[in-house]
């Protein structure tokens, strides 16, 4: 008997002992990192789908990666290498893995492409631009058993729909960087047969997870927040059902709670469960204020959870009425970008990691700027996302090329935007839908209107087009380069100021002395007439930075709170300079108000004083144009950009005068005697008391090389995908940049890591993947780009004449079974929120009153819309 219980009792303790164990096994939904351990090689390979199919000899590389990358900004566009590449990769489900939804999520691939697995094909894709998914759950074998996957992509610029025979329009030679094959991130989800379906709606035809906000109180920080999860059981039982919401903020607090309430679900049935609540204490998302929320939609049955789903988002408030944007019952002038969506790199294209993303997008903000307009096409999700975190409004496209479409054309145009919208309508930085790039007819906008109002009814965005000045239906619109004034709807310039100029020349009085619009060109404009006056292509970065400033001053002086009719401001064309349509004398458009390598020219900085407010200005600034390294005998024009009434210029503590002031920003100081020493700007405002300062000094001659690394601040990772950016300056004996110098710099590089390199003027490769490049204005970027390895990387850089330097860079141990990691791309990416939330004051004050003549006259110049 004593026996008999002590078993009970023994058994009943392993029982307990293993509850905690057997919880912990249980499934879970999980969504792995799929970019490991891809191999690709260009051509067509016959049976290259089959399991059995020797890569061996392969080239092996992390996602994303378009097989063409390198070329990028090393050739011009239309010269990239096109055609089939084959793509494979075998991986391992996780052990334990059995009887489950299997799901592929490819962020978007190049242009046309089949996907198979295991031999077997499983769908396709060919617009080139947005993400898909596949349902690969019957053709994928359990852990221990290897799986491939492989996909035949073809980049060619004529690739046609196969089922309609068109072309896409936005696969285009101007305007659309040709990275061919994958090169954006790609996901493995495993659910359980039910479950959340993915928003994802081409293939799949599902929607996924909508969250919103309804009835938001800026003043109480208050706002009804709403979850809407599409859910599908795959059981053959009948399912009771209930969506529970967990909401977190930034800093990983759960906040608040809620449920919808218990359903059943058919075996094969799909439905849509809701749940809302109250929500206090919100922080809302803002210009320069990525505010983000984790909402948790987690399904339970019989209390068990069965799926959970994971969104960042955030909450704003919009409306769009009398010529305004409103963000937080804040007024905003647009004042930003129009960037292309490639947003490419030298030798390396789009395919960067999350951190580089928000590297650019940050820059955009810390310009001043509020809004990027993605031209043409939907950008990948990684930048949408970024935008999210440094707080940049977005106006994000479907896919165009120029003019309206008929036919098959606006039928692919219409699955991109139903796509796109469903994809990234929980992402709360885009405030604009663009259904074209040029006027859509009424009918066209009609429909496009009804996707939106159909899958993201609740989202607080604005859809239209380009032009669409007097449509009933657009809800903004906006000329290419003119100013467009309205007391309805929004108008605001979609871009502007397209003109040209290199960072490396400064002005004619600097090395290499490059004359103001000289070089020609061998482009020509988009339309394919010619182009006839290449001066504007081809300017110093003094010239060009004052066109940056002239340009914007048309815009500024019709601001909200300048009359019944304003403008509701512009987007320049572009940020960084990119490898498309260009009309100067390189092969590349120089338009940005930065670099390749995203290091600023003058036009930047002219931007962060003009744009520093939400309408008016509200932070003063100063920037002076150029430097102060000079030769004695140089006489010339000092130029500065100022927010203040008036600005004084100083050298070595002496006065110079005021400069005259145009555009109401730019102030100028004729014939001014170079001397030595510190140049200084101190402005002023009307009632004389100074508001900013700028300062420039004359640094010595060039003594060392000075290596300044940027990494992701969570570490350099040995993932094969991870970049690292060095930044090479020639620095006096004190520190100082030597902004003349264009010194020659050979790099020598150790470890496990591959050289990527920067770029320059100069060969006709524009030194892409050399490890001899010079600096220009004493400074340049290179890249490397990790191993697998964790190592560490060892670089030196030396010049004739120069003290050499060297910095060691680790990378950092980078996780992946079987071709599957848990850490994701934008892993424990970080919100930027310097600006600080929407502020509650007024954006403008009223500056003065509408008179009938004013009305008329700007009427006629303008062409507006009432």
């Amino acid at each position: 008997m004593n026996k008999a219980k002590l078993l009970i009792v023994f058994l009943l303790l392993f029982f307990l002992s293993t509850v905690p164990k057997l919880q912990s096994q249980e499934f879970k939904r999980t969504k792995f990192n799929f970019n490991s351990d891809w191999k690709l090689k260009p051509g067509d390979f016959k049976n290259a789908q089959e399991v059995s199919f020797n890569d061996q000899n392969w080239q092996s590389v992390t996602l994303p990666y378009a097989y063409n990358q390198k070329e990028t900004f090393q050739k011009e566009i239309t010269d990239f290498t096109t055609g089939i590449v084959w793509y494979r990769k075998a991986f391992k489900l996780p052990e334990g893995i059995t009887n489950k939804k299997v799901f592929i999520e490819f962020e978007g691939i190049r242009q046309g492409g089949i996907i198979y697995v295991n031999g077997q094909k499983v769908g396709m894709h060919e617009n080139g631009v947005m993400a898909f998914g596949l349902d690969i759950s019957k053709l994928v074998k359990p852990y221990p058993f290897e799986n491939i996957i492989a996909l035949r992509i073809d980049n060619d610029w004529k690739y046609k729909e196969k089922a309609t025979g068109a072309s896409y329009r936005w696969n285009n030679t101007n305007f659309n960087v040709n990275l061919g094959g994958i090169p954006k991130n790609v996901y493995l989800h495993i659910t359980d047969k039910l479950y959340q379906t993915l928003p994802l709606y081409s293939n799949l035809k599902t929607t996924g997870v909508y969250v919103y906000a309804k009835d938001i109180d800026i003043n109480s920080a208050s706002a009804s927040v709403h979850v809407e999860s599409e859910i599908k059981n795959e059981f053959n039982t009948t399912k009771t059902v209930e969506l529970e919401v967990e909401v977190y903020d930034i800093n990983g607090n759960k906040i608040d709670a809620f449920s919808g309430g218990k359903i059943n679900i058919s075996k094969g049935e799909t439905k849509i469960l809701k749940a809302n609540k109250d929500v206090s204490d919100l922080h809302f998302w803002s210009w320069g204020y990525g505010y983000l929320y984790t909402v948790k939609s987690i399904l339970k049955v019989d209390g068990k959870i069965v799926d959970e789903v994971i969104t960042k988002t955030g909450f704003r408030k919009t409306a769009f009425k009398n010529g305004e944007v409103v963000l937080n019952d804040r007024v905003i002038q647009i004042k930003g970008y129009a960037q292309r969506t490639s947003n490419e790199w030298p030798a390396i294209g789009m395919s960067v990691p999350a951190w580089l993303s928000d590297f650019t997008n940050r820059m955009m903000v810390e310009s001043n700027a509020n809004l990027v307009r993605w031209m043409h096409v939907t950008p990948w999700k990684q930048d949408i996302e970024s935008c999210d975190r440094v707080g940049l409004m977005q106006a994000m496209p479907a896919g165009d090329a120029e003019r309206d479409s008929k036919g098959a054309n606006w039928k692919q145009r219409v699955s991109l935007m139903r796509d796109a919208i469903i994809y990234n309508r929980n992402n709360p930085s885009i405030i604009f839908y663009e259904c074209g790039n040029e006027v859509i007819s009424e009918p066209h906008m009609f429909e496009m209107k009804s996707i939106r109002n159909t899958y993201d009814p609740n989202g607080g965005r604005a859809i239209g087009s380009r032009e669409m000045l007097d449509s009933q239906e657009a809800e903004y619109g906006g000329e290419m380069l003119y100013i467009n004034k309205s007391a309805r709807k929004p108008l605001w310039a979609t871009e502007y100021s397209r003109d040209e100029g290199l960072r490396k020349y400064w002005d004619e009085f600097s090395p290499p002395y490059h004359k103001d619009g000289e070089g020609g060109t061998t482009h020509a404009n988009v339309n394919g007439s010619k182009v006839k006056d290449a001066s504007p292509y081809n300017r110093n970065q003094d010239s060009h930075a004052i066109e940056n400033v002239t340009r914007w001053y048309d815009y500024y002086i019709e601001r909200p709170g300048t009359g019944h009719r304003v403008s509701s401001g512009g987007v320049n064309i572009i940020f960084s300079d990119t490898n498309t349509h260009f009309r100067g004398a390189e092969n590349y458009r120089r338009s940005g108000e930065v670099d390749p390598m995203r290091i600023p020219k003058d036009g930047f900085f002219a931007h962060q004083v003009m744009w520093d407010g939400w309408v008016d200005i509200e932070n003063h600034r100063s920037h002076i144009i150029g430097h102060w390294n000079y030769t004695k005998d140089v006489v010339k024009n000092i130029y500065v950009v100022s927010s203040g009434e008036k600005v004084e210029l100083f050298i070595n503590g002496k006065s110079k005068g005021f400069g005259k002031q145009s555009k109401q920003f730019l102030f100028t100081f004729e014939s001014i005697q170079w001397e030595a020493g510190e140049l200084k700007a101190v402005s002023y405002d009307i009632n004389g008391k100074v508001v900013s300062e700028a300062y420039k000094l004359t640094a010595g001659k060039p003594f060392e090389i000075k290596l300044t690394p940027h990494t992701n601040p969570k570490g350099f990772m040995a993932n094969g995908a991870d970049v690292a950016l060095i930044d090479v300056e020639v620095v006096d004996k004190n520190g100082n940049r030597c902004p003349i110098d264009n010194s020659l710099i050979e790099f020598s590089l150790k470890g496990d890591a591959t050289w990527l390199g920067g770029i320059a003027k100069g060969p006709e490769d524009n030194y892409i993947l050399s490890e001899k490049i010079p600096v220009e204005n004493g400074i340049n970027r290179i890249m490397i780009r990790s191993g697998i390895k964790p190592d560490n990387i060892n670089l030196i850089a030396k010049s004739k004449g120069l003290k050499s330097s060297k910095i060691t860079l680790n990378t950092s141990f980078f996780e992946s079974n079987n071709g599957l990691s848990t850490q994701l791309p934008n892993h424990d990416m970080t919100s930027y929120l310097d600006r600080g939330p929407t502020p509650k004051t007024d954006s403008y004050t009223i500056k003065k009153k509408t008179s009938f003549y004013s009305f008329s006259n700007s009427f006629i110049k303008s062409g507006n819309c009432i």
